[in-house]
C-alpha cells in the first residue's frame, strides 16, 4: 500500500469489502466532493472488473471527504483499486485545473459579468463565475490553457490580482504535503487583498485607486456635478457669454464620461455592448442636439451611481473581508519554559500558546491550563461569553474530530476574558475554522442565486431588444409630424429609460449582503441559491439525535421499590455502573454522582456481563442485578411485579430506556434513561411555526415510541421513526414530493446523504466540524437550534428584498419606456429616475447588513 493513503477498516458485507481512500489525495485541486471531477472519476472507475460500485463515504475522516469502494477481492486487490484511483486521478488533474482567485477592481456586478463572459470565451476555460466582491472561481483544460494564461487575461482587463491559489493552500495542508514557507505566503497573500492601498501602481486602474487613488471615480463624478451646476447657473446671469456655460459642460462632459467612455471603447473592442455604451450614445446623441445641459446631467447622475454603487458593494465586500481580520497575525509561544512572540504560521499540532487576558486567541485549540469565559460572536455568533476550562489530559492527542467538549475548546479570531488561558494547538493557522470559514464564504459569492441567473437572462434579450427599438424610433418622423430632431431626441430619451442599471445590480448587492450579515451572525450561507431556497420553505425536516436533543443519554428517572430509599438506589446503581465502560453506564455514574453530591460511593468488584442484556456486581456481600425487563424475565423464577412491569413500560412509552435494579432476590427500584430534548427546542419549534414553517418533521432511527415521545414533548407536526441511512433519504424525497421544497437539518456527517436530496441542507455546531462545513449549505456555526429562526429569518429577509429591487428595477423600465415614447418625460427626468431607482436598490440591499436577531 502506498505511503499516505487513509485505508478506512474494512468489513465483509456479503461476499463484498469496502474500501475508503481520502478524495485529496487523489484530486488535489478539487474544491470539495461535490466537484464534478469527483463525479466523473467515480463514473469511471464505476464497473471496473471487481468494482461494484463507487460512492462518497459520509463517514468523513478528520474532516477529509474520502471515496468508498465496494469491490470483490477475489477479483480484484487493494492495491490495484489505489493503483486504479491514482492513474484515474492523475488523468483527470493532469486534464483539468481548478482555481479560487481574489482580484481588485471590479466596480459593479455588471463588470463582474462581463470578466466571467470574457473568462468564458477565453480558450480553454471550462467553468468560470465571478463575484462582484473579487472572487473568481475557475475549471480550465490543462491541455489548451495554464493558470498564468488565464492570469494574463484578467490583467488585460485592467485588474489586479490579489491571491491567485486560496483553495491551493487549503489543499496543501489537508493532504499533509507541508512546504516551507508557504503558509507564510498565503498570509502575505491575504494581507495584501485585505490591504487595496498596497504599491503596486503597473497594475492599478481606475476601478482599483486611479490617477486620484481609490476614489477618482467618486472626484470625477462630483467634478462634473460642480462644473454642471455653475454652468447651469451662469445661463440665468446676464452679460455672462453662453460659451462660459458651454465651457463647463463640456468640462462635465469629459469628468463625467470619462470612466464611462473608457467602459464603453473597452467593451465595444470585445464587440459586446453594455450599458456604459448606449448612456455614452445618448448624452454625444444630446450634445448634438444642443441639449448640453441634460447630457452632462446624464453623465454626472450615471457617474455618481456608478461610483456610489461601489462605494456600496465595498460595503458589503469589507464585512466579508472583516472576517480575514479576525485572527491575531502573532501568538505567545510556550516552549522550554519560555514565552515567544511568533507567526501563527509559524505554530505546529501539538504547541502550547499563551492566551493573555482581553486578547484574541490565535488558533484553534484545547484549554491545557486556567480558566476564563471567551467571548466566541466572531465565529459562532454566541451573544454571551462561554466559560472555558481545561481538558482533563493535557498531554492526549487532539485533532478536528476528537470528542472536545464546548467548554474544553477554543477558536481562532475568539475573544478571551479576564483570565489568563494555556492553549493546545488542535489546527494550523491554514486549516483554522476561521481560515476555512473566511475560503467557503469567498466562494460562496461567487455562486449565483436563481434570482441573479433570470436577470443575467433577461437582459441577454432586453439590451438588443432597446437598440433595435432605439433605431426604429430615430425614423419616427417618416410616420409623424415632427422634424428629425425631435425623433432623434425622443431615441436617447428611451435610451436612457430603458438602460436595466438597477436590474443589473439588484440581486447581487442583496445577497452579497445576506452572506455577509450571515457570517457576521455565525452562519455560513453559501451563496445566493440557499439564501433564496431558505427563505420560501414551509418544511424542516430534523434529525433527533444532537440536533433535537442534547445527542447524550441523561438520567430522568431514579423510582426507588420495595421501600428502598431514593439515595440507597442510586448509590448502588453507581456503584455497579462505574465498573463498565458502557455509555448507559457512564451517563449514570455521572448524572448519579452529580445528585448524590457529597454522599460516599462504595465500591463494588466482580463485574459480569449476564445474557448479554445486564450486569450483575458484588457490593458490600451482596449481588447487585441491573438490566432491562427482559433481562428479569429469563435471569430465574424472581420475577418482577405486574405493577413494576407496568411501570417500566409507562417510562418507555414516554421515551425513557429503563433499568430495574435488583439486590438478591428483592428488586429496589428503576433507573430511566433518555436523550433529552434540548431546552431551547420547543421554543425553537413555536418561533418557527409564528414564521411560517408549517410542517417540522422528525426523522430518526429510534423506535416509533421514542419518536412520538420526543415529538410531543417539543411540539413537532410529524415524527418518522426507525428509519436507516438509506431511508432517511426516502424520507426527504417523499417530503419534497409533498411540500416541494424541505430543507434538512443536521450534523452534516452522518446526515450527508440526506441533505445533499434535499433543497436546503442545514448543519449545526459547524465550527467545530470540517465536516459539516464542507456538506451542508448552510452552517450554523455554533450548536445552537435557536440560531435557526435568525437563518430562515434573514433568508426570508433577503429573499424580500430581492423581489422588491426586482419589482422596482423593472417597474421602473416599463413606466419610463412608454413615457418617454409619448413624450411625458424628457432626458433629464428619465435620467433623475433612472440613476434614483439604481442607487435605491443598492441601499434598499444594504439594509441587510442591519439586520437583527429577533
Amino acid at each position: 500500500m502506498q505511503e499516505g493513503i487513509h485505508v478506512g477498516c474494512i468489513k465483509r458485507i456479503r461476499s463484498m469489502e469496502k474500501l475508503k481512500i481520502e478524495i485529496p489525495l487523489i484530486l488535489p485541486e478539487v474544491p470539495d466532493e461535490k466537484d464534478r471531477c469527483v463525479r466523473e472519476l467515480m463514473g469511471r472507475l464505476q464497473g471496473r472488473e471487481g468494482i461494484e460500485s463507487v460512492h462518497v463515504s459520509t463517514g468523513q475522516e478528520d474532516g477529509v471527504p474520502q471515496l468508498c469502494f465496494h469491490y470483490n477481492p477475489d477479483e480484484i486487490s487493494m492495491a490495484r483499486i489505489e493503483a486504479l484511483a491514482r492513474q484515474t486521478g492523475a488523468s483527470l488533474t493532469e486534464k483539468v485545473g481548478h482555481g479560487l482567485i481574489a482580484i481588485d477592481g471590479i466596480r459593479h456586478a455588471r463588470h463582474a459579468r462581463h470578466l466571467e463572459q470574457t473568462l468564458l470565451q477565453a480558450d480553454g476555460v471550462l467553468q468560470a463565475s465571478v463575484a462582484a466582491s473579487g472572487m473568481v472561481r475557475l475549471e480550465y483544460d490543462r491541455s489548451r490553457t495554464n493558470k498564468e494564461k488565464i492570469l494574463s487575461v484578467i490583467r488585460e482587463e485592467g485588474l489586479r490580482i490579489t491571491d491567485t491559489s486560496l483553495s491551493a493552500a487549503d489543499y496543501a495542508s489537508r493532504t499533509g504535503e507541508r512546504q516551507d514557507g508557504a503558509v507564510a505566503e498565503e498570509m502575505e497573500r491575504l494581507e495584501e487583498k485585505l490591504e487595496p492601498d498596497n504599491e503596486h501602481g503597473h497594475e492599478h486602474t481606475h476601478g482599483h485607486g486611479g490617477i486620484l487613488g481609490k476614489n477618482t471615480e467618486l472626484i470625477f463624478s462630483i467634478t462634473c456635478g460642480a462644473l454642471l451646476g455653475t454652468g447651469f447657473g451662469l445661463s440665468f446671469v446676464e452679460g455672462v457669454p453662453g460659451g462660459v456655460s458651454l465651457a463647463l459642460y463640456i468640462g462635465a462632459y469629459f469628468f463625467g464620461g470619462f470612466f464611462t467612455a473608457k467602459e464603453a471603447v473597452e467593451e465595444i473592442l470585445k464587440k459586446n455592448f453594455e450599458i456604459d455604451f448606449l448612456m455614452l450614445v445618448a448624452a454625444i446623441g444630446a450634445a448634438i442636439l444642443g441639449e448640453w445641459a441634460e447630457g452632462a446631467l446624464l453623465l454626472f447622475l450615471f457617474s455618481l451611481g456608478h461610483a456610489l454603487e461601489h462605494y456600496a458593494m465595498n460595503k458589503a465586500r469589507k464585512s466579508i473581508a472583516a472576517l480575514a481580520e479576525l485572527a491575531p497575525k502573532t501568538a505567545l509561544l510556550k516552549k522550554n519554559g519560555k514565552t515567544e512572540e511568533v507567526g501563527i504560521e509559524t505554530l505546529r499540532l501539538g504547541d502550547v500558546i499563551m492566551v493573555r487576558p482581553n486578547s484574541k486567541i490565535s488558533a484553534d485549540g484545547v484549554v491545557v491550563k486556567g480558566q476564563s469565559s471567551v467571548n466566541q460572536a466572531p465565529i459562532t455568533g454566541e451573544s454571551v461569553p462561554v466559560d472555558k476550562e481545561p481538558v482533563g489530559d493535557p498531554e492526549q492527542t487532539y485533532n478536528a474530530e476528537s470528542e472536545i467538549k464546548d467548554e474544553n475548546r477554543v477558536f481562532a479570531g475568539t475573544i478571551n476574558g479576564n483570565s489568563t488561558l494555556e492553549v493546545k494547538v488542535i489546527k494550523e493557522a491554514r486549516d483554522s475554522t476561521l481560515s476555512r470559514l473566511v475560503k467557503l464564504v469567498n466562494e460562496a459569492q461567487t455562486q449565483k442565486s436563481p434570482t441573479q441567473r433570470f436577470t443575467d437572462k433577461f437582459e441577454r434579450y432586453f439590451v438588443p431588444s432597446v437598440l433595435i427599438l432605439v433605431v426604429l424610433l430615430h425614423f419616427a418622423f417618416l410616420v409623424i409630424d415632427e422634424p428629425f430632431s425631435a425623433s432623434f431626441y425622443r431615441a436617447m430619451a428611451v435610451l436612457v429609460a430603458a438602460s436595466p442599471c438597477a436590474l443589473a445590480i439588484s440581486t447581487p448587492s442583496a445577497v452579497l449582503s445576506g452572506v455577509a450579515r450571515a457570517a457576521r451572525g455565525g452562519v455560513l450561507i453559501k451563496g445566493g441559491r440557499p439564501l433564496e431556497d431558505l427563505g420560501v420553505l414551509t418544511a424542516l425536516a430534523f434529525d433527533k439525535t444532537g440536533t433535537l436533543t442534547e445527542g447524550k443519554p441523561k438520567l430522568t428517572n431514579v423510582i426507588p421499590w420495595n421501600n428502598e430509599p431514593e439515595d440507597g438506589l442510586l448509590k448502588k446503581a453507581v456503584a455497579v455502573e462505574a465498573l463498565s465502560d458502557h455509555p448507559l453506564a457512564k451517563a449514570i455514574v455521572r448524572d448519579g454522582k452529580e445528585r448524590l453530591k457529597d454522599i460516599p460511593v462504595p465500591d463494588a468488584e466482580h463485574l459480569e456481563a449476564v445474557l448479554g442484556k445486564g450486569i450483575k456486581a458484588s457490593l458490600a456481600g451482596n449481588k447487585v442485578y441491573i438490566g432491562n425487563l427482559e433481562l428479569f424475565e429469563e435471569l430465574d423464577a424472581t420475577k418482577p411485579s405486574q405493577k413494576l412491569v407496568g411501570k417500566v413500560q409507562l417510562l418507555e412509552a414516554e421515551g425513557n430506556t429503563t433499568m430495574l435494579v435488583r439486590e438478591n432476590d428483592r428488586y429496589i427500584g428503576i433507573i430511566s434513561l433518555m436523550d433529552t430534548p434540548r431546552a431551547a427546542a420547543r421554543a425553537t419549534l413555536e418561533e418557527l411555526k409564528k414564521i411560517g414553517i408549517r410542517r417540522m418533521i422528525m426523522l430518526t432511527g429510534d423506535n416509533q415510541k421514542v419518536a412520538d415521545a420526543v415529538a410531543k414533548q417539543i411540539g413537532l407536526t410529524d415524527a418518522w421513526g426507525s428509519l436507516l441511512p438509506e431511508e432517511k433519504v426516502e424520507a426527504i424525497k417523499e417530503l419534497r414530493q409533498q411540500e416541494s421544497k424541505v430543507a434538512m437539518v443536521g450534523d452534516g456527517v452522518n446526515d450527508a446523504p440526506a441533505m445533499a436530496n434535499s433543497t436546503v441542507g442545514i448543519a449545526m455546531g459547524a465550527a467545530g466540524s470540517d465536516v459539516a462545513l464542507e456538506t451542508a449549505d448552510i452552517a450554523l456555526m455554533s450548536d445552537k437550534l435557536e440560531n435557526l429562526p435568525f437563518a430562515i429569518g434573514l433568508s426570508r429577509k433577503s429573499k424580500s428584498i430581492i423581489k422588491q429591487n426586482l419589482w422596482v428595477s423593472l417597474g421602473i423600465v416599463a413606466v419610463l419606456i412608454p413615457s418617454t415614447i409619448l413624450g411625458l418625460a424628457n432626458i433629464g427626468v428619465a435620467v433623475l429616475i433612472h440613476e434614483g431607482s439604481t442607487l435605491l436598490v443598492v441601499f434598499n440591499a444594504l439594509r441587510l447588513l442591519a439586520y437583527k436577531k429577533k
